[in-house]
């Protein structure tokens, strides 16, 4: 798929080197942006392959975050790619799906004076029926079924606003909404995480009949996370399309910090004093032979590393690759809730060998 190898050359390009958290270094580069036709076929990449336990882990999390579960408990069974950020129990207090479908609603003293929430009834409905000329007891009703009352705390579920929304069920706000937007991030919550959300805020937008997803990403790990989001929210896209009796139309992604693990200890303070040949050699390459160069450079003169640590080389292989044509993939006429595993069958797919990256935690 050119839109992830062009992600890739751009970040190899105007690499910078810089240490992080996980003791494992990156090449770095700040917000990189494109966009992909859903129309065009499923963009699960096809230059390393995506298959087997790689898609049964993927298909797993997209579920446990429809879940709206904070705890892994179940999703291990399946996969473990979570299980280092889970405390022993299970708990993860920034699961995605969490927030997405119960996302914290502040109530009694909690409230700030002027503050206007689906719960202090009151005041809000009343001045919104005022404005939108719609009676308070439709929009007590309709706002009503985003409401969760669970453990003494209420909740706000936004994938099922965001869907009745879309469906017409909202009761002054139509599919034409510029609000549209599901948020996994808390500030109070993030300032004490070991992992905050990294794909954190997306925007549904309809635009002739088509339905468009906007992802915003704080932060992208491009040989392991980035393939996973993009097929993930490509899913997400199609799934709302077929219950509010839209198409898919295009999946758009920024990332803040787009970044390529390049290696630990030694192997990694090699690129801080190369980054800028790497950066030269990347520009001047026009093919995959050049990018087989450049790999070649890398493994010759850089330390050895015992894991694969240094994702540069393997992204560098996956780039000289020529993409071969998407799957596709069908979906039954389920809401969001009854899905299941089985639900998600991909036809034509064809990729090149996988390629092994070590993942940084």
């Amino acid at each position: 798929m050119k839109q992830y190898h062009n992600l890739v050359e751009n970040i190899l390009e105007e690499a910078n080197y810089r240490p992080n958290r996980t003791g494992v270094d990156t090449l770095s580069t700040f917000s990189q942006s494109y966009k992909i036709d859903l129309q065009e076929g499923f963009p699960l990449l096809t230059t390393k392959d995506l298959s087997g336990f790689r898609w049964r882990s993927l298909i797993h999390e997209l579920l446990w975050y429809f879940s709206g579960e904070e705890h892994i408990r179940n999703l291990r069974e399946e996969t473990s790619i979570w299980d280092a950020w889970a405390d022993e129990d299970g708990n993860l207090p920034t699961a995605y799906g969490r927030f997405w479908r119960r996302y914290p609603i502040p109530e009694g003293q909690d409230l700030l004076d002027g503050e206007w929430w689906p719960t202090n009834a009151g005041e809000w409905i009343e001045t919104a029926s005022e404005e939108k000329g719609v009676e308070q007891e439709v929009i007590r009703e309709k706002i009503s079924r985003w409401i969760n009352e669970e453990d003494g705390r209420k909740t706000f579920d936004q994938i099922k606003y965001v869907i009745d929304t879309l469906n017409g069920a909202h009761p002054y706000t139509s599919r034409n909404s510029r609000r549209l937007v599901v948020s996994a991030w808390h500030p109070a919550n993030a300032s004490v995480s070991r992992l905050p959300p990294c794909h954190f805020s997306w925007v549904l937008n309809v635009q002739d009949g088509k339905l468009n997803t906007h992802l915003t990403q704080r932060s992208g790990d491009t040989a392991l996370g980035i393939p996973f989001n993009i097929a993930a929210y490509a899913l997400i896209t199609k799934i709302i399309a077929r219950q509010t009796d839209l198409e898919p139309g295009e999946f758009s992604h920024t990332i803040v910090d787009s970044h390529i693990y390049c290696g630990k200890g030694e192997r990694g303070q090699w690129y801080s004093e190369n980054v800028g040949e790497l950066r030269e050699r990347m520009r001047q390459a026009e093919n995959g032979d050049d990018y087989l160069e450049v790999r070649d450079w890398i493994q010759e003169k850089a330390p050895e590393q015992e894991k694969n640590y240094d994702h540069v080389p393997g992204l560098l292989k996956q780039i000289s690759r020529d993409s071969r044509p998407r799957p596709s993939i069908e979906l039954p006429e389920k809401s969001i809730n009854e899905l299941e595993y089985e639900d998600f069958e991909m036809e034509g797919y064809d990729p090149h060998p996988g390629i092994k990256f070590s993942v940084a935690e």
